[in-house]
């Protein structure tokens, strides 16, 4: 029997996108941590979780995580981070620049649809502070279907 991807671990609800994300150590071929959508209390994001998850682990705030990430550490997300949050969190692009560098690339499945938030300047602003973002084409409708599970679709009643 095939695991669950992390997305799909996320409740379907009309007020967000389904999403998934780990970070791997690339020299180890280590996943550090996973998340994903609203895993924990407070409208949390993927990335969040695993940010959440590994500051836990190193009893630091997340803000003092970057150094101590292996140095070859990326990210993969099902979705581009945000770059904006209508719950007033901290967007997930800003969480990555809050790490100083130490994620160097961030592997993303598909562009943030602009249902919530209109268009997302996310992958811009991580491009423009020296973050690789790398579009992994392949499995949109795939992340799509996962991601919108549970909103309204076009031509229901």
């Amino acid at each position: 029997m095939a695991t669950a991807h992390p997305a799909e671990k996320s409740l379907p609800k009309p007020t967000n996108f389904r999403v998934g994300a780990l970070v791997l150590d690339v020299d180890t071929n280590t996943i550090l941590a996973t998340g994903y959508t609203l895993e924990f209390e407070g409208n949390t994001h993927a990335e969040q979780c695993c940010f959440m998850k590994l500051a836990k682990e190193h009893n630091v705030a997340e803000n003092q995580l970057g150094p101590l990430l292996p140095k070859n550490s990326v990210l993969y997300t099902t979705m581009e981070p945000c770059n904006k949050r209508l719950s007033g969190n901290l967007p997930c692009t800003e969480r990555i620049l809050n790490l100083k560098g130490a994620i160097k690339t961030v592997y993303v499945g598909v562009l943030e649809p602009e249902k919530f938030v209109g268009q997302n300047e996310g992958r811009k602003k991580l491009e423009d502070a020296g973050i690789k973002v790398e579009i992994v084409g392949g499995l949109e409708d795939r992340i799509l279907a996962v991601a919108t599970a549970g909103h309204e679709q076009k031509g229901e009643v």
